[in-house]
């Protein structure tokens, strides 16, 4: 019988970083008959981290591309540039609130929308994680794997989110709106004119959205017992919980 799960988790590694996402649920389910108890090895370890990241990924990129997943949720909302936040409050005391609402939603839709693009990103890097970078994230700190992704998906984000905000701000209305909203600013006597780059500022902050989301779902994974749903991953975090 021990020989058989060794056989089964042998088979896993080697599969799973050349297989999709389909064949690693199935992986997924021969990994749940490994054994609970004992200490985890480098193998387990690995494979075990890459399937919470997996999980927590693509769960937090689900949440955040569907509708209201930024204009919903405030830890990820998108409100106007810092530099903008007057035009905000301006155009609110002269009646055109509705104006700067317009802007609020056609801004986060646009996030939704590039939201679509960061699972295959974060899989990705996944797949090319090593035995050490896994180690290191289970037995790091509580933002080990946020930080990884940090900094090895942030240009590729960047790089995929960029044309599909700028081309959602263009669908949703979003330039047309600030337009508006910085046109009528400028009117305004006495007044500096603004000038926002939207496609760059809503890109970072999609991005900004996509570590809050997966840093929640990260500590879920470590803090909470009942969100570790595999056998694999009870054992390898069940070790880490000892090692803190």
């Amino acid at each position: 019988m021990k020989k058989n799960k060794l056989y089964l988790l042998a088979l896993a590694v080697a599969t799973l970083s050349s297989c999709d996402v389909q064949s690693q649920a199935q992986i997924g389910k021969i990994l749940n008959q490994v054994q609970t108890g004992g200490t985890p090895t480098t193998t387990e370890m690995g494979l075990g981290i890459k399937q919470a990241l997996e999980l927590g990924t693509s769960h937090g990129a689900d949440l955040l591309s569907a509708k209201d997943g930024f204009l919903g949720n405030m830890a990820v909302k998108i409100l106007f540039p810092p530099e903008a936040q007057k035009v905000e409050k301006t155009l609110r005391s002269v009646g055109l609130g509705s104006l700067a609402d317009n802007v609020i939603t056609s801004l986060n839709r646009a996030a939704e929308d590039a939201a679509k693009e960061a699972k295959p990103i974060f899989i990705s890097a996944i797949k090319q994680m090593t035995i050490a970078d896994a180690t290191n994230i289970l037995l790091g700190s509580k933002d080990a794997a946020t930080m990884y992704f940090k900094r090895v998906t942030t240009a590729q984000l960047m790089e995929k989110f960029k044309p599909v905000i700028t081309t959602s701000l263009n669908k949703v209305s979003a330039t047309k709106y600030w337009g508006d909203a910085a046109n009528q600013y400028n009117k305004i006597p006495l007044v500096k004119p603004v000038s926002t780059d939207l496609s760059d500022y809503v890109a970072q902050k999609a991005i900004d959205g996509m570590f809050i989301q997966v840093a929640q779902e990260e500590l879920k994974i470590r803090d909470n017992i009942g969100a570790r749903s595999t056998s694999l991953l009870q054992k390898v975090f069940g070790y880490a919980d000892k090692k803190k």
